[in-house]
């Protein structure tokens, strides 16, 4: 198997509001049908899709909570978090932590979707981001 993530699917209560919501943090729908939304986010796909339907999909029970799953968009600088919270807040969002230094060195921030989702919005000086948005672990190669 290669080490490569193409998608994410968020199960979702409304998806009429759930895209909304995306829609509004400036988020793109590509590809959809009348039961799923896709979202291209930069070398993969993030998809909303009805919760039940999803829970069965993958074999799952869904206990109604949260399942163990933050997500993450790291940008390039601090005032790039504060303004994500701020467009996040704006289009709805709970937020769960305001933006502040970290204990690891960088700045984050977090809110929660209206399904409960809690996206990490953070800068971590250490994980530079190519110009296409995609971040490079450092390696062996890079003395890391």
């Amino acid at each position: 198997m290669e080490q490569r993530l193409s998608l994410v699917t968020l199960g979702v209560a409304d998806l009429a509001r759930s895209r909304a919501f995306y829609e509004a943090l400036g988020w793109t729908a590509g590809d959809e049908t009348p039961e799923v939304v896709f979202f291209d986010a930069g070398g993969m796909v993030l998809a909303l899709w009805d919760r039940g339907r999803l829970a069965q999909d993958s074999a799952v029970t869904d206990g109604g909570g949260w399942g163990g799953v933050t997500l993450a968009h790291n940008v390039r600088s601090p005032a790039e978090v504060d303004a994500v919270i701020a467009q996040a807040r704006a289009a709805g969002a709970t937020i769960g932590r305001d933006p502040a230094p970290t204990f690891w060195g960088g700045y984050s921030g977090l809110f929660i979707d209206p399904d409960g989702h809690p996206w990490e919005v953070a800068h971590n000086p250490f994980w530079p981001i190519d110009a296409d948005g995609r971040i490079r672990l450092p390696g062996p190669e890079a003395g890391g």
